[in-house]
């Protein structure tokens, strides 16, 4: 088992319970497709141990299989710093089948963003330098693929169903209580 190097902090994006006994971190990748199998996995974890769970997603883009990760990852990250990373976040994996360029300024668009601070952020070199250091962090934590969790700091086995997050998530909770 591998732990997680970098631990969680405000710089994160974190969504759930912000006092949660449990944290689960994912790296992820726009264009995976396992990353996609995991999406509703994760909506559903938090929807039912909304109380026990912290979720925090870290960017992890494979560039060289999936060309359009990196930008959907500084599209998240700009459209966070307009308080609406979650939002992308889902509008990216519901749409995943459909990424480029201009399906980011769509996206913006509806979520009504100020376009023109989205595409400033966009191209911005602090938001490249949240994506590398997610990046980075990964890493150092020996995640080498998508997506790769961590609960309360601790790699977890993913078996591509929402029993085994399930599974791992329940475990951790009685020992936090």
């Amino acid at each position: 088992m591998s732990a997680l190097k970098t631990p969680v902090s405000g710089k994160d994006q974190q969504t759930g319970h912000p006092g949660a006994p449990v944290t689960l971190v994912e790296y992820g990748d726009y264009q995976c497709r396992h990353c996609g199998i995991a999406y509703p996995f994760i909506k559903r974890l938090l929807a039912e141990k909304e109380k026990d769970l912290l979720f925090v997603f870290r960017n992890f883009p494979l560039q060289e299989a999936h060309p359009a990760a990196y930008m959907a990852a500084l599209a998240a990250e700009a459209a966070g710093r307009q308080g609406k990373f979650w939002l992308m976040h889902d509008m990216i994996f519901e749409h995943q089948d459909n990424l480029h360029g201009n399906s980011f300024i769509d996206f913006a668009a509806a979520l009504d963003l100020d376009m023109q601070q989205f595409a400033q952020d966009w191209r911005s070199e602090a938001v490249k330098q949240k994506v590398e250091a997610d990046f980075e962090s990964g890493i150092r934590s020996g995640v080498n693929g998508t997506p790769t969790f961590f609960l309360n700091g601790e790699k977890v086995s993913y078996d591509e169903t929402y029993e085994s997050l399930l599974q791992a998530v329940e475990a951790v909770i009685p020992q936090q209580r």
